[in-house]
């Protein structure tokens, strides 16, 4: 399951507001240490990259290959997100506007 801290960040990119989430993982991000602080990196770095290709068209993926770098360093599944599932639906929607990636599952995003 997704840290508390984390939630708020996540709610707003499964809706897409990747600027907005990026923005709410910053705190969290600054006292994390260790693979907590690769993953909620690798966060950022995914939702920036769904922000820069959706608001300013860059076809480049630069933040979603620095994500994958963090990524690497992490286990299959960490913070109760599955990460290959996740790399698989941002790669999915930087090339399809009406993908949307989710971090939260159905019973933390409060769908019954």
């Amino acid at each position: 399951m997704l840290r508390e801290e984390l939630r708020a960040g996540a709610a707003l990119f499964d809706a897409g507001e990747w600027w907005e989430a990026h923005e709410a993982w910053e705190g969290p991000w600054s006292r994390a240490t260790s693979d907590e602080r690769h993953f909620v990196q690798a966060l950022i770095l995914l939702a920036a990259a769904l922000h820069k290709r959706w608001h300013h068209g860059s076809l480049t993926h630069r933040n979603y290959h620095k994500a994958e770098r963090y990524l690497d360093r992490l286990p299959a599944e960490y913070g109760g997100v599955n990460l290959a599932r996740l790399r698989a639906e941002v790669w999915a929607a930087l090339h399809d506007p009406t993908r949307r990636p989710r971090l939260l599952a159905a019973d933390e995003a409060g769908v019954d």
